[in-house]
């Protein structure tokens, strides 16, 4: 008999990391997470989640709800977010309803998003090392409100 080989180290442990572009780990729209999520690679959250995300990538599918903060880089948003949002790239698609911070280095908005809190563009932005929220807030950060009606309301802080 042959022994089976030994597994590569991937320098992560026992998790295998995920192949970019592979298939996302998904919450479907009948499950609800209490606690936080944590993965290598995509997640795809149609369901509920109350508690924090972190991820490379995160989609937000219409109808879904989070409840927490949101780490990745690259968000996309079609449902609905309550708390921050740290990422490289964020889109807001129509369906959208985020209440809570955005901190960005790209991001895009279709129309009818709701949009309630600030949104800071970061240069360098390591979703795992972003500022925290009182650093932030006494940089010139401006806070914008918009809904589906087209209006877009902002203020800077003096």
């Amino acid at each position: 008999m042959t022994p089976s080989p030994e597994p590569k180290d991937n320098g992560l442990g026992s998790r295998p990391r995920a192949s970019i572009g592979g298939v996302p780990s998904i919450i479907s729209n009948d499950l609800t997470i209490r606690g936080n999520l944590e993965s290598d690679g995509d997640i795809q959250i149609d369901g509920q989640v109350d508690g924090d995300v972190l991820s490379r990538s995160v989609t937000i599918g219409h109808g879904a709800r989070v409840k927490g903060v949101i780490r990745a880089e690259e968000v996309k948003v079609s449902g609905q977010v309550d708390g921050e949002i740290h990422a490289t790239n964020v889109a807001l698609l129509a369906s959208a309803k985020v209440t809570g911070d955005i901190m960005h280095k790209s991001l895009s908005i279709d129309a009818g998003a709701f949009i309630e809190g600030m949104l800071k563009r970061i240069e360098d932005a390591r979703p795992a090392s972003i500022q925290p929220k009182t650093a932030a807030a006494s940089s010139g950060t401006s806070a914008v409100s918009a809904n589906s009606s087209g209006s877009n309301t902002s203020s800077s802080p003096v």
